[in-house]
């Protein structure tokens, strides 16, 4: 048994893809997650009046949605973070260099 067989490959989940099918998938979901995130912050602001609105005025149906929207658009752009190229190299789980940093 080598020293990086004792090493856990369990919990790796990089998706190794071509180089046009990374910039497609980092353009396309960082775009989704922005505007999920601005739509909900502005559902939000809708549903509150502004933050001014006391609470048995807020409108809970567009809220949760706001919320709903944010909490999409965090989950894609995390997903997305996930991919990466040949190109790239390795991630620093598999690095089998000792490193040169000081």
């Amino acid at each position: 048994m080598t020293e990086d067989d004792s090493k856990p490959t369990a919990g790796r989940r990089d998706v190794v893809v071509p180089l046009r099918v990374y910039k497609a998938v980092t353009v396309f979901s960082t775009l989704f997650a922005v505007l999920c995130v601005v739509g909900g912050f502005i559902l939000v602001d809708n549903a509150t009046q502004r933050a001014s609105a006391p609470a048995s005025e807020i409108d809970v149906p567009i809220s949760i949605a706001g919320v709903g929207l944010i909490l999409a658009g965090t989950v894609v752009y995390a997903f997305s973070t996930r991919f990466r190229t040949e190109e790239m190299g390795k991630s620093k789980d598999d690095a089998g260099e000792e490193s040169d940093n000081g």
